[in-house]
């Protein structure tokens, strides 16, 4: 019987950690003969650092690293020290794009974080240049990410992509669409670049990205 089990997820945590966790000592066995496919393809077992993980044999079960499957899976993975819980997938409640990292080149004014008389507080709004990019650090976390984007007095097309350059998803926002949302998988990613382009280079024209209401599950 083969297990997964959590524990490569703790490594890089502080002792406080386990200090009131439920952990029972056992006497197992590192299995360094077993081989783990996925489709078909052999695949190295690593932690979040990159360093090689083994099985664990326990009474006839065989027990593998959590973070090492998922990642080898493309499926996200996390770890919820409130409710010590393992979350594998789309989580329940979304995390908004701004609240699990730092954008310097986000804009707070008032006067120009609005789109049709709501405020979102904290935005990348770009107008009158007709090529620019940002980029969001997911960072294994999570399964899907949900952004939202406005055009501005033209249409503006939307390229994300990882960071091998490889296409993930690809739209077009029109003025009539409003706030669209583009849904676009993110398992197993570090990092995600939003490329976006604007038909017409006018002062009048360019994009509204709130980071607020954009958010991973």
């Amino acid at each position: 019987m083969v297990t997964l089990i959590g524990a490569s997820l703790l490594l890089s945590a502080s002792a406080g950690v386990y200090a009131g966790a439920n952990l029972e000592e056992i006497q197992a066995y590192l299995n360094n003969d077993l081989k783990v496919k996925v489709n078909g393809k052999q695949i190295q077992l690593l932690d979040a650092d990159g360093n090689v993980v083994t099985p664990i044999t326990f009474n006839g079960n065989t027990y593998l690293p959590a973070r090492a499957i998922a990642n080898s899976l493309n499926v996200a993975v996390d770890y919820d020290a409130a409710s010590n819980s393992v979350l594998f997938g789309e989580k329940v409640e979304g995390t908004p794009v701004n609240a699990n990292q730092v954008f310097y080149q986000a804009i707070k004014d008032p006067k120009l974080t609005q789109y049709k008389n709501k405020d979102y507080v904290e935005v990348f709004r770009q107008m009158g240049t007709s090529d620019s990019n940002f980029t969001l650090e997911p960072k294994k976390k999570f399964q899907t990410l949900y952004l939202q984007v406005a055009a501005i007095g033209t249409d503006v097309k939307i390229n994300i992509k990882d960071k091998n350059s490889r296409l993930l998803k690809q739209d077009t926002v029109t003025v009539d669409d409003g706030l669209k949302v583009i849904e676009v998988t993110i398992a197993g990613l570090d990092e995600v670049t939003v490329f976006y382009s604007i038909d017409k280079d006018t002062d009048s024209t360019g994009v509204f990205i709130p980071l607020t209401t954009s958010y991973y599950k």
